[in-house]
C-alpha cells in the first residue's frame, strides 16, 4: 500500500481539461449577469449626466468592484457599528464572498468571479491553440505568488492605520461617492497605458494558467487565507487512487493533488476539475468536516454558492443594506465635476 503522501507515477500523456460542466455554466451565467449590470449602470449614468428624467435604476451590484472601499466599510462597522450607506452593497458582496470562501474553499474565485472566468478562458484557449501552457520555474513562480499577498498586506496596512473618523470621512467624501463611476470610466475612458497593461495581462494569461489570479489578485489572496481556516478540503484516498495523475494535470493552480492525502493550499479554489477527471469513484473528493462521508458534487456546490448569494442579497434588501442612499441629484452634481481636482484619487498620504 503506498504511503498517503507518496507521489504516484505521472501519466504518460497530459490529461485533457474536463468537458464543460456545471461550474462553467454557472460562471458563464454570472459573467453575463455582470455584463448586464454594467450595461444598466452605463445607461443610468448616461441619463444622470443629462437634463432629463432618470428612468434607469442604478444597479447596486456594480459595487462588487469596490472591494477596498468594502474593507474600509467593514472596519468602520467594527469600530462604530455604522454601516456604509453610500455603497452598502460593496460590503454585502465582500462579506458574502468571504463567508463562502471560508466555508467552501475559494469557490468565490472559481464559481463566481467574472475576472476569474475570463482568465480561465484565456489560458484554456491558449492551451487549445498551442497544445500546452507554460509554467514559470519554481524559483520565479514562488516569489511571484507572493505578490498578491504583498498587495493585500499593503491595502490592509493602509486601512489599519486609518482612524475611524478618517475612514468615515473617506466613505462619505465626494471621491468615494463617485468611485463606481470612476471604475466604469476606467474601461470606457481607457488610457493608452491602461490598454497596454490589460493587453499584457491578457497575453500572459493566454500562456500561463490564471496569471492574474495566481500572481496579482489581492481579492483572491484574501479569499485564499479565509479558505485556509475553513472546514473544506480536497481529500485523496491512497487505497483507491490508481496514480494516473490526471488530477494534477488539470488543476488550474498546478497543485500536487496526486501527491497529497489532503490539499491544504490557499490556492485551491474548489473548482472540482480534479474530482471530475478522476477515473475511480470516491478516490478524490471535496469534503467538509462534520459532514461525514458526504462529499460535494459540482451541482451541489454550485447550488450552495448560488443560493447563499441570493440569500445575502435578499437579506440586505429587506434590512435596507443593499441600495445606496446617495440621491440621483447628488450623482448629477458630482458627475459635472468628475475631472476636477476635488475628485482626484487620494494618495496613501491622504488616507490618514
Amino acid at each position: 500500500m503506498p504511503a498517503p503522501d507518496a507521489p504516484p507515477p505521472r501519466p504518460r500523456r497530459a490529461a485533457a481539461p474536463p468537458a464543460w460542466g456545471p461550474r462553467n455554466s454557472f460562471a458563464l451565467a454570472v459573467l453575463l449577469l455582470t455584463l448586464a449590470v454594467g450595461v444598466q449602470f452605463y445607461f443610468f449614468l448616461d441619463q444622470a449626466a443629462g437634463p432629463g428624467p432618470v428612468r434607469v435604476q442604478r444597479p447596486p451590484g456594480v459595487e462588487g468592484f469596490l472591494p477596498i472601499g468594502a474593507m474600509m466599510g467593514w472596519k468602520l462597522l467594527a469600530q462604530t457599528g455604522h454601516w456604509d450607506r453610500v455603497h452598502p452593497a460593496a460590503m454585502v458582496i465582500l462579506g458574502w464572498a468571504g463567508l463562502v470562501s471560508l466555508a467552501l474553499r475559494k469557490s468565490f474565485c472559481s464559481w463566481f468571479c467574472p475576472v476569474g472566468t475570463v482568465s480561465e478562458w484565456c489560458w484554456k484557449a491558449g492551451r487549445r491553440l498551442l497544445g500546452r501552457d507554460f509554467a514559470p520555474p519554481k524559483w520565479l513562480d514562488i516569489p511571484l505568488r507572493g505578490v498578491k499577498y504583498l498587495l493585500l498586506g499593503f491595502f490592509l496596512w493602509v486601512i489599519w492605520r486609518m482612524s475611524a473618523p478618517a475612514v468615515a470621512a473617506f466613505l462619505q467624501g465626494p471621491y468615494y461617492q463617485v468611485s463606481d463611476v470612476k471604475m466604469l470610466h476606467f474601461f470606457t475612458r481607457m488610457t493608452p497605458l491602461t490598454a497596454a497593461v490589460l493587453a499584457a495581462l491578457a497575453v500572459l494569461s493566454f500562456f500561463i494558467r490564471n496569471f492574474w489570479c495566481r500572481y496579482l489578485c489581492p481579492y483572491g489572496a484574501l479569499m485564499g487565507l479565509l479558505a485556509l481556516m475553513g472546514p473544506t478540503r480536497i481529500q485523496r484516498d491512497p487505497v483507491k487512487c490508481t496514480g494516473c495523475g490526471r488530477c494534477g494535470e488539470v488543476c488550474p493552480h498546478r497543485l500536487p493533488v496526486p501527491a497529497k492525502a489532503r490539499i491544504l493550499s490557499a490556492e485551491c479554489s474548489g473548482c472540482l476539475d480534479c474530482t471530475r477527471v478522476c477515473p475511480v469513484e470516491r478516490a478524490l473528493e471535496l469534503k467538509s468536516v462534520g459532514l461525514g462521508r458526504w462529499a460535494w458534487r459540482p451541482a451541489a456546490l454550485g447550488l450552495a454558492v448560488g443560493l447563499s448569494f441570493c440569500a445575502a442579497v435578499w437579506a440586505a434588501e429587506v434590512t435596507g443594506h443593499w441600495q445606496s442612499s446617495l440621491p440621483t441629484v447628488r450623482v448629477r452634481m458630482l458627475m459635472k465635476a468628475l475631472d476636477s481636482p476635488v475628485l482626484k484619487h487620494p494618495g496613501v498620504g491622504g488616507l490618514n
